[in-house]
């Protein structure tokens, strides 16, 4: 199992297929001038099935979510996706996408054995989606949701976050749309993870601001910690029926002691938080020949060295290096 000395034990792994993104969401990275990882940094389909497999069947992994980047640009997806599946035990799988390829990949990815999606959308207008994105892709999002759920990737869980004056008066509206098409949705508060390193703590969208917000339309009850156990999300009732919203605050309402995450960047690196500055290097081990049993050692030892919290109130906080296209979400 990966227990660390806080006697937190992961059973979720985050595994980055590619840093590479076909939107440029301007709270995760520039226009243009990232350095991408080069292709023979990347980990294999191979290798990344091998180490999903570890983690499973050797380390008590139970859940795993493909992130990127935008995983669907991942070319070996839908056969890393199958052959997860037939791992005994058979993990839970998810993806965190954007939503502009799920139109063609829905079905095939059901069929392969994905269990459901999460999508990012920030806005229901087409103009503020463009200039968040950069991209005037806001037809093709909607679209793959319609198509996630007609596939039967459910429930369909919508990701939102909020800028200043841009889409931070919607969440009235995309909480009112998100009930409507049968979508669950969680507000994230913008995190320090953008490649241009901009993020300012004062004037960020906080958990408290939208509450109050979704609070003027719709009458919010806490589910409580019970019903959360280590979800990222705390989550409200929404009027009393039964739908809810969530909202993950990781700066303003940190959730650190119940974690129970472990991340696997594109590259074969384990991290123990997205918010950590230090890597250990999986990608070396695969190569050189080690056997299951020393990766797992070294993923063991990786997360035993887990820190307590996120360290974002500490006033010497350092941003990390590599952003959340990178990382994996």
């Amino acid at each position: 199992m990966l227990i660390d000395t806080y006697g937190r034990v992961a059973t979720d792994l985050r595994v980055s297929l590619t840093d590479r993104c076909n939107l440029r969401c301007t709270y995760c990275m520039p226009e243009e001038g990232l350095q991408w990882l080069a292709k023979p940094d990347l980990l294999t389909d191979d290798e990344i099935v091998r180490l999903i497999r570890i983690a499973v069947t050797d380390l008590g992994v139970t859940e795993v979510r493909f992130t990127g980047g935008e995983p669907l640009l991942r070319p070996g997806l839908v056969g890393i996706v199958e052959r997860c599946a037939a791992l005994e035990p058979r993990p839970q799988m998810s993806i965190t996408t954007n939503g502009i390829g799920l139109k063609r990949t829905a079905a095939a990815l059901k069929a392969a054995g994905l269990d459901r999606v999460n999508v990012s959308l920030d806005t229901l207008r087409p103009d503020v989606f463009k200039t968040l994105t950069r991209r005037d892709r806001h037809k093709d999002v909607i679209e793959g949701m319609e198509a996630a759920r007609a596939a039967g990737l459910t429930p369909v869980k919508i990701n939102a976050v909020l800028m200043p004056g841009l889409n931070d008066d919607e969440a009235p509206d995309l909480l009112a749309w998100a009930v409507e098409h049968d979508y669950q949705l969680r507000f994230i508060e913008q995190m320090p993870l953008d490649a241009q390193h901009g993020w300012k703590r004062d004037g960020m969208i906080t958990a408290g601001d939208i509450l109050e917000s979704l609070r003027t339309r719709f009458t919010l009850t806490p589910e409580g910690d019970d019903a959360r156990g280590s979800a990222p999300a705390e989550r409200w009732v929404v009027d009393g029926g039964r739908h809810t919203v969530g909202v993950i605050a990781s700066v303003t309402r940190p959730f650190c002691r119940a974690c129970d995450r472990t991340r696997l960047t594109a590259d074969g690196q384990v991290r123990t938080c997205l918010f950590a500055r230090e890597e250990s290097d999986l990608r070396a081990a695969l190569r050189s020949g080690a056997p299951d049993e020393e990766i797992a050692g070294l993923w063991k030892l990786a997360m035993w060295g887990k820190k307590a919290g996120s360290g974002l109130d500490d006033p010497s906080f350092l941003q990390p290096d590599r952003p959340m296209s990178a990382i994996g979400g």
